[in-house]
């Protein structure tokens, strides 16, 4: 079994060829052709525990390898590796690999799921005194009559500083735009598998107690990561309001990590990186916004302004992440993570070091403890302060989500399904209230509303303030589960 680390980039099948012509990358390229074979079972036994097995050949040799997920994530994999040759297109699925003590009789149910084509090309560049690998994938993956291309960029540090293989990403992106990968070639065969996806929604985060503060950060991190590039891939390709909300959903979860973690992370580091998230949140906020008024309005004249309206904001989303601001956001934050998220004073390094566990008891209970004082008197607080409560409860409602892991009995758990109840009920009416009193802001804004529609109806805006204090109210008295 080996350890591989690599760095993960997708750029656009009809740049690759550019790609291929760049001064800096070496005259002499390795090239194969490469036939992968992807197995599972029929009710994707593998998949369900993190785990691929393919056969892939190339020039009239087979290789079996199974991969087992490691922290995945946003553009780094790090998985455990067991190689193989093997003799034709079935699997070998003995005591060499951990397929047959992982399925038990199901092991004989295997059979071939999908398989992937690339061509392969395979560079050893240098960069700042470091050797790196650069592969280029160019290709389809393919499942029964649907398929999907692949064009994609492996790099994997051989020797040198690992800062030097970002480095190099950035070299590239300045010549022709890239993006993290975060799906696996294993994962696109399985997507070809099922219906398209309009959004995709954040994935559960894996987590043990037997984790450390520092490494439960990095795992929420890296999962906050993915979450929002495959949404934005979505956006990208074109746009959805689903997909355009999940991606406000992806930035508003690492940025709560970033609020949740900041014992143990550098004020320099998460001024500068909250800094630029909250502009990407700003700016798919305002079509977000745009987009839940326009399920509201039912005047045909104003709806058609505000389509217009709507028109604009969605250019201007393409047009922000096109850019290269947000391209160099996402290496930037994945490379802080690599590198261990910064360098941190004598005791935030001993707080990094605590158990998971207790880290996210400490912040839970801390922020449980605040919206329990701030919403004390909710009726009588200003609609900014109503807003700030609101603010605090996704907190820790994603905080809830992120250490699920880490309270994982039955009872806790059970605690944990109340508590997560409580808090969307109250999210969900504070919501309401927020979207009730920046409605008229928001007309007005766009030129869509009259002297009625500039009012905040009071006698609903009364009613939702007495459904968020009964709210308050439960999560307050809920039982806590960590």
């Amino acid at each position: 079994m080996k350890r591989e680390v690599e760095l993960k980039l997708e750029l656009a099948p009809d740049a690759a060829e550019a790609f291929g012509r760049l001064a800096f990358l070496p005259a002499d390229s390795d090239v194969a052709q490469l036939h992968a074979i992807y197995f599972d079972t029929a009710g994707r036994d593998l998949a369900e525990r993190g785990i691929s097995l393919r056969i892939r050949r190339s020039q009239g040799e087979r290789v079996q390898t199974v991969k087992a997920d490691g922290e995945g994530g946003a553009g780094l994999f790090a998985r455990a590796e067991w190689e193989m040759p093997v003799a034709d297109d079935v699997p070998v699925l003995d005591a060499r690999t951990p397929v047959a003590a992982l399925l038990g009789e199901a092991v004989h149910a295997i059979e071939p799921a999908f398989h992937v084509d690339v061509e392969r090309r395979k560079w050893i560049v240098e960069q700042d005194g470091a050797a790196i690998e650069l592969v280029l994938d160019r290709g389809q993956a393919i499942a029964g009559d649907r398929q999907a291309p692949i064009c994609e960029l492996e790099l994997e540090l051989k020797s040198g500083a690992p800062d030097a293989l970002f480095l190099f990403a950035r070299r590239i992106d300045a010549e022709i735009p890239v993006r993290l990968g975060v799906l696996t070639k294993a994962e696109r065969g399985y997507r070809l598998r099922d219906a398209v996806a309009a959004l995709m929604k954040a994935e559960p985060v894996a987590l043990d107690p037997s984790m450390t503060a520092e490494e439960a950060f990095l795992r929420i991190a890296g999962s906050c990561l993915r979450h929002y590039r495959l949404n934005e891939a979505l956006l990208l390709d074109h746009y959805d309001a689903k997909a355009l909300h999940q991606a406000r959903v992806a930035v508003r979860r690492l940025r709560s990590a970033f609020w949740l973690f900041r014992p143990i992370l550098a004020k320099a580091d998460v001024a500068r990186f909250q800094g630029e998230l909250k502009w990407l949140a700003a700016m798919l906020g305002e079509a977000r916004n745009l987009d839940v008024l326009a399920g509201r309005l039912e005047v045909e004249e104003m709806r058609e302004r505000l389509d217009a309206a709507r028109a604009e904001a969605h250019g201007r989303v393409g047009q922000w992440l096109e850019s290269a601001r947000v391209r160099g956001l996402l290496i930037d934050l994945v490379e802080w993570l690599t590198l261990g998220a910064g360098q941190v004073g004598e005791d935030q390094q001993l707080l990094r070091a605590e158990s998971a566990a207790d880290f996210a008891a400490w912040r839970s209970r801390r922020l449980h403890k605040r919206i329990a004082k701030r919403g004390a008197h909710l009726a009588e607080l200003t609609d900014e302060a109503r807003h700030e409560v609101r603010k605090d409860a996704k907190k820790l409602r994603y905080a809830s989500e992120f250490f699920a892991g880490l309270f994982a009995d039955r009872k806790q758990r059970r605690r944990q399904a109340k508590f997560i109840a409580a808090l969307e009920e109250m999210q969900t009416v504070l919501g309401d209230l927020n979207d009730l009193v920046a409605a008229p802001g928001l007309l007005a804004k766009y030129g869509l509303c009259g002297e009625e529609d500039a009012r905040v109806r009071p006698k609903k805006k009364r009613k939702l303030i007495a459904a968020a204090a009964e709210a308050h109210e439960a999560l307050v008295e809920a039982k806590r589960f960590w």
